[in-house]
């Protein structure tokens, strides 16, 4: 790819909107482009960019977009693949011949650039990212760093250096994007097969992780969870929770409501080493932080600090009410083996605590591939509320409902339920644990959930 960001003065954003292009646009900003964008509909995200300076605008401007975009040779369109193809704006933009990357290539240029920390895999990479993130800008190397999702620690998913020659990126699989990166070093958290209406079964989904596995940098590191069958020219270490392995933790476990852990690697003992966040993956995730951060040089005490430190990720494991006779949690899990991991999380702080859960479905196709896992995690809650499949870029698929989802449980306290309906069962939990689960829309019942039993 020949083309050169600097060689241009204006940045357009076909779906500013979104977790991984807003971080872009928030870059191309402080880099002091011209940066404007259009999305579908306003959010918190497009608010705090307009609040930023960002020009935005909601509705398809169709050919007009010309009068905001700039000249054919000094504006760079950036687009996400969820934009319809034949939207209006980007018909035109492409009649008209403007250069046009995904955020992915833009990514990819930016790495080329700088020493890239990848995280990749199919769960765990935001949250993992984030931590890594927040473990470098607490010392003096910092970094810049490209989120896939809010940090709880700064209140943005993008973070800037003028100095450091590191840039954090959630290295993201879905559409083969993390194949446009050029990463220095890469955690890799998991490769259990998702996004199969992109690559069709388990064993490309796995040549795809293989394919960026090649992409580390000789001189780099590839850091991988112990069990994953991947190769690469550069060093690899593992790592694992209860097992020997290149970077291992022991001991864990919560006391007082923080988790511990002991760690193991070459010949060094970290002895109670204390976690900002609760669960078993966060304890892994924070292990792969601990691998790459002493590859790059911090000391024991930068790392326990930068671990201790770390608040999380909106949406990952995020509290909403925590009292002594009810807590709320909200939480992103999508997949199968995320649901298992919160559960069991959940179960291992609250263990006496009944669990209710309100899960909403995430695209027709992964449900229709993974619907009996589907069925056995969340038969492991005690009362389910089970919302309509949320489509997000897909049309439904005949007979892919959640009713034939419900009717695969072994739980029998389980309910199909709309939005409203869910805010009237909402009002009867006085006690235990509430946890709203789903990566669609399901973020927008928040507000009024939390704002329900804080009053109950």
């Amino acid at each position: 790819m020949n083309t050169r960001l600097e060689s241009f003065k204006n940045i357009y954003f076909l779906g500013i909107g979104g977790i991984g292009m807003s971080a872009l646009a928030r870059y191309f900003h402080l880099m002091g482009f011209i940066v404007k964008g259009y999305d579908k509909t306003p959010s918190p995200l497009t608010d705090t960019l307009i609040n930023e300076g960002i020009e935005i605008h909601f509705e398809d401007l169709d050919c007009n977009v010309k009068d905001l975009v700039g000249g054919l040779t000094d504006t760079l369109v950036i687009i996400t693949p969820a934009v319809p193809k034949m939207m209006g704006e980007l018909v035109f933009l492409q009649e008209q011949g403007y250069t046009m990357l995904k955020r992915s290539e833009v990514l990819g240029l930016i790495t080329q650039n700088s020493k890239g920390l990848c995280v990749a895999g199919t769960h765990g990479k935001t949250t993992t990212s984030t931590m890594l993130a927040h473990l470098l800008m607490s010392t003096d190397l910092k970094c810049n760093a490209f989120l896939g999702g809010i940090s709880t620690n700064y209140n943005t998913n993008f973070l800037p250096s003028d100095s450091s020659e590191y840039t954090v990126i959630e290295a993201d699989e879905f559409d083969r994007s993390f194949l446009k990166l050029s990463p220095f070093a890469s955690i890799i958290t998991s490769t259990d097969p998702d996004h199969l209406d992109i690559y069709g079964d388990a064993k490309t989904f796995l040549e795809g992780f293989q394919l960026y596995a090649d992409l580390v940098e000789e001189s780099g590191l590839v850091i991988l969870k112990k069990g994953l069958n991947l190769t690469s020219k550069a060093k690899v270490w593992s790592y694992a929770i209860g097992e020997e392995a290149d970077f291992s933790a022991k001991n864990v476990r919560v006391e007082n409501g923080f988790q511990w852990m002991d760690v193991h690697f070459f010949d060094q003992v970290w002895i109670n080493v204390k976690l900002g966040l609760p669960g078993i993956h966060n304890a892994e995730n924070a292990l792969a932080c601990v691998a790459m951060c002493h590859f790059l040089g911090l000391t024991e005490s930068e790392i326990r600090n930068g671990l201790e430190t770390f608040s999380g990720v909106k949406r990952r494991f995020e509290f909403h009410v925590r009292k002594e006779n009810v807590v709320y949690i909200d939480d992103y899990a999508h997949h199968p083996t995320e649901i298992a991991a919160l559960v069991s999380s959940v179960r291992m702080l609250y263990p006496s605590k009944k669990i209710t859960a309100i899960f909403q479905p995430h695209l027709f196709s992964r449900t229709n591939d993974f619907m009996n896992d589907f069925a056995k995690e969340l038969s492991k809650v005690d009362e389910l509320l089970l919302l309509p499949i949320y489509p997000a870029r897909e049309l439904p698929m005949s007979g892919v409902t959640s009713d034939l989802l419900k009717s695969k449980l072994t739980l029998s306290n389980s309910f199909l339920v709309s939005k409203e309906d869910v805010l009237e069962r909402v009002k009867n939990i006085q006690e235990g644990v509430l946890v709203t689960i789903g990566a669609g829309d399901i973020d927008r019942l928040i507000g009024p959930i939390t704002s329900i039993i804080e009053n109950n």
